[in-house]
């Protein structure tokens, strides 16, 4: 059942457009002033936090392995995700009967394009209210190398299993809410397995007297063992676990204790735990859900000013032309569609009515056409040398051409067709992926008639 969920808050932003040299080698105060400059202000949570206004139900909003999916590809429709619909949902439950929380892994890998999205989606985080963020080991390695680790907890609280040398990293969170006959205490905690004991748990959650509450537990190592001896502390009732799949689950009984959930990957959904104070002075009762993130529901303008501002840092990094290609096998080249067009004039006009032949400008329309995660699947060759570096440098090789499928045509236009074209060659789901194409699969005929270009029906497996 789709739930009507309001337009969500606007927060203002003040853009800034800096390039990535300035970002990642400038001393480590100017990237903390950097880091800051633009955000709302917002004011910092304490451990514990005063109790909220009155309230039926506490949601707490869990999110987590964004891994540097900020939004879902843009040229394809029925994807879920989004930190710019984000709002929508957070802003369906009052402030003061929410707690916002995300789970860590911000980015996949050290890129320059990774650090400049560990800064975005921290951003993000702030401007989205988040109450409180989970640093895991690779968030607390990119925050160092930056010198963002100390101003992180100016935008949010923020807990962590690990400990920095240089930073007093909280372990828990505690956040009161006042329901209509109860008040419940929510803390959040982070906790790793391997280098601490069980026993330890204990000395995290510290019952506040007179209170129901509800202890969240954040794994960075989960295992069935690990589970089963938290259970039998009998102090949790929420277990966090690293996400293996895209969506959310919950993995253990609904009505057993602790629950045990995964948050999912790459922000396509947002798992929402909801809170009930029990009626005889027990504990409260938990129930899981998750919220897809639709491409239906509103966004909001200051998230999609920020990832304007990451689309303009990764320009001005140079990072499409910067990015690492390798040699073609046997010096063979790309050429581009037009050296086809002599030999195969039919194949190309029919080609030229198709999708692929404007891939390239579906960037501009988006605003992606100078990310290089994107172009590599809307140009030809951008992972070899002689392949597509830019529209000004190498324009004949943009949109997805002949060679994306039959391979690079150097010698074969050279030889008037004689030598017959080798590889690298791509394959549809080289590029039409779950991720960035979720429509694919299961209509790949469908798809296949869009792209026809020869004369006689042949299956694709036919086309040399």
């Amino acid at each position: 059942m789709k739930v009507n969920l309001p337009m969500p808050r606007l927060v203002t932003y003040m853009r800034i457009s800096t390039p990535l040299e300035i970002l990642v080698k400038a001393n480590k105060k100017f990237i903390i002033s950097l880091f800051l400059t633009g955000l709302t202000a917002a004011a910092s949570c304490t451990l514990v936090s005063k109790p909220t206004q009155k309230a039926d139900v506490v949601t707490v909003f869990l999110t987590g392995n964004e891994l540097g999916t900020m939004k879902p590809c843009g040229c394809s429709g029925g994807q879920l995700g989004g930190l710019d619909r984000r709002s929508a949902v957070f802003n369906s439950v009052p402030a003061k009967s929410r707690l916002i929380v995300d789970t860590g892994s911000f980015v996949e890998g050290d890129s320059e394009q990774d650090i400049i999205k560990f800064d975005i989606i921290i951003r993000a985080f702030s401007l989205l209210g988040y109450d409180l963020v989970n640093l895991t080991e690779k968030d607390i390695a990119t925050a160092e190398n930056l010198g963002l680790l100390d101003g992180i907890g100016s935008l949010f609280d923020v807990i962590s299993s690990l400990k920095p040398t240089d930073v007093n990293l909280a372990a828990k969170f505690t956040k009161k809410f006042s329901l209509k006959s109860e008040t419940v205490a929510v803390t959040v905690a982070a906790f790793d397995a391997e280098s601490a004991s069980i026993e330890q748990i204990g000395r995290l959650f510290t019952a506040p007297p007179g209170l129901q509450t509800v202890n969240i537990l954040i794994l960075n190592r989960c295992g069935p063992g690990i589970i089963n001896s938290i259970t039998k502390q009998a102090i949790v009732d929420c277990l966090v676990c690293p996400a293996e799949s895209d969506e959310p689950a919950l993995l253990s009984a609904p009505d057993k204790k602790p629950l045990v959930v995964s948050v999912g990957r790459f922000g396509r959904y947002i798992c929402n735990l909801q809170i009930k104070p029990a009626k005889d002075k027990g504990k409260p009762i938990l129930s899981f859900g998750l919220i897809p993130v639709e491409e239906d529901l509103p966004q909001d303008s200051s998230l999609l000013a920020l990832y304007e501002d990451y689309q303009q840092l990764v320009k001005e990094a140079n990072l499409l032309e910067r990015y690492p290609r390798f040699p073609l096998p046997d010096g063979l080249e790309y050429t581009g569609p037009e050296s086809c067009k002599g030999c195969h004039e039919y194949e190309y006009e029919k080609w030229s009515a198709t999708p692929h032949a404007a891939a390239y400008a579906t960037l501009k329309t988006v605003g992606s056409a100078f990310d290089p995660e994107c172009a590599v699947c809307h140009v030809v060759g951008m992972k070899y040398e002689s392949g597509f570096v830019s529209e000004q440098k190498s324009g004949d090789l943009k949109d997805v051409g002949c060679e994306i499928c039959h391979g690079p045509g150097s010698e074969h236009t050279k030889t008037l067709g004689t030598a017959k074209t080798t590889g690298p060659k791509l394959d549809c789901t080289d590029c039409h992926t779950p991720e960035t194409s979720g429509e694919y699969a299961g209509n790949e005929e469908l798809y296949f008639e869009k792209i026809t270009h020869w004369r006689e029906p042949k299956a694709a497996a036919d086309v040399k």
